[in-house]
């Protein structure tokens, strides 16, 4: 008797043990990243909340995409020198640097991302319209400065908005959507302002960039609005700024950002000086070209980052990089040129998607991921800012081809940096679950 009696007593001690290896647990909502919600379940935005959204990027990829090559284009047709283009490029870099961080510790401050939103983007329309008006050195500069700050908000109140509709669980399928209609918008966006700056002048594009803050504040404002989340003691800050898969992805983003910023700015020169009457629609169709490629190919990035990882993708966009400076620097033909910026496209997909998911997969449970991003956005900036100076230096003094060729060598450095250094950031898969398993505490809410 008393060996039978203890004998079912042990079973169910070895029974409490293996337990929770075969029967998997619901995952609390602090733990699978939805907010907080009164049911205890993540988010379930509506339809219309999504489509909300869906146009507010669009319209603010409209606006945003008057900025970037358009600006070389018509202050080259305005008779500034490359060195004086790049250095307004360069300060409002400098600025976006800057303004990293605080802007997010803003959009995390602020009660409404919907109002700060719509404060950045009445500024922005302003910066276009002050180009437009007063191409003068003064004006200009100011301009670039006030659209670098706007900016540096903009992003983050996106990013805010997009996690209070789906929660952390669903960001990885929100960033490939978000992505799609950016790059649509950005698409649209420059056919029409190639036309424009083709039938009437450069000047114009600036005007229509203005005007199209009407419908973004529209679709802003009948946008689905986020579930407020709840706050979370985070993690020290120097100990979030330790973590060397951070730092090593924000340095890998720098070399590729001081690579590439100055790439189609300093295309759009060339072509400038080479056919002025046809640069605005060659410069629209190497926007376009790359918007369709990200639209076709970021959803499908998205899903297939789960399955793969994080570091292929990253290979192929920082791959893609030195070979179209390569191109650029050998090839002519503006037909040609054109399709060089299928890479472009490739590249965009995949690091639209990977940076912010590498960012949230490094930032898991820390209560840091406004801050990691300011990281990344601050080593971007760092990239940036340098790029046009680097290359309007390059070009003044041994031209552009030379230049294209010193952009394609920092981008060699580039993929050799995550070839060798950045780590595989996808959460373990854990068999016997649906999920990936965490790899630490709860994950944080932005």
């Amino acid at each position: 008797m008393p060996v039978r009696a203890l004998r079912p007593r042990e079973d169910e001690r070895r029974g409490s043990k293996e337990e929770p290896r075969r029967v998997a647990e619901p995952t609390p909502p602090e733990q699978s990243g939805g907010p907080p919600h009164p049911g205890g379940e993540p988010p379930h935005p509506s339809a219309a909340s999504q489509r909300g959204l869906d146009w507010f990027i669009f319209f603010v990829a409209d606006v945003q995409t008057g900025f970037g090559p358009f600006i070389a284009v018509y202050l080259t047709s305005q008779k500034w020198t490359q060195v004086d283009i790049g250095l307004v490029l360069s300060i409002g870099g400098i600025v976006s640097l800057i303004a990293q961080m605080p802007g997010g510790a803003l959009v995390d401050w602020a009660k409404s991302e919907r109002l700060v939103a719509g404060v950045a983007l009445v500024a922005i329309a302003t910066s276009a319209m002050t180009y437009a008006l007063m191409p003068v050195f003064p004006a200009v500069l100011s301009a670039a400065v006030m659209h670098a700050l706007a900016s540096c908000v903009l992003g983050p109140c996106i990013v805010a908005i997009s996690l209070g509709l789906v929660g952390h669980a669903g960001i990885g399928a929100r960033l490939g959507r978000n992505a799609r209609f950016a790059s649509i918008g950005n698409g649209i966006a420059a056919a029409a302002m190639g036309a424009c700056g083709y039938f009437f002048s450069p000047r114009a594009v600036f005007v229509v960039t203005a005007a199209m803050l009407i419908p973004s504040l529209v679709a802003l404002a009948h946008g689905g609005a986020p579930v407020r989340q709840a706050k979370k003691i985070p993690v020290r800050v120097s100990k979030m700024l330790r973590r060397p898969g951070l730092l090593i992805l924000a340095g890998c983003v720098m070399l590729f950002h001081m690579a590439n910023a100055a790439m189609l700015p300093l295309m759009g020169s060339v072509l400038t000086m080479r056919s002025a009457e046809w640069a605005t629609v060659l410069i629209g169709a190497c926007i376009v070209v790359p918007q369709l490629v990200v639209a076709a190919l970021s959803p499908w990035v998205g899903h297939h980052a789960q399955i793969w990882g994080r570091r292929p993708f990253m290979l192929v966009a920082f791959a893609s990089l030195p070979i179209r400076g390569l191109l650029f620097a050998t090839v002519t033909d503006p037909a040609l040129l054109v399709a060089v910026q299928v890479l472009d496209g490739i590249t965009a997909a995949c690091l639209g998607v990977m940076v912010p998911l590498m960012v949230a997969d490094l930032t898991r449970g820390t209560g840091r991921f406004n801050l990691a991003q300011g990281v990344v956005g601050t080593a971007m900036g760092i990239g940036a800012s340098i790029s046009p100076t680097l290359g309007g230096l390059l070009t003044d003094g041994y031209g552009s081809s030379v230049a294209f060729l010193g952009l394609a060598g920092v981008a060699v450095l580039g993929f050799l940096a995550v070839w060798m250094f950045l780590p595989e950031t996808r959460p373990r898969l854990d068999p016997g679950a649906a999920r990936p398993r965490e790899r630490g505490d709860p994950e944080q809410h932005a």
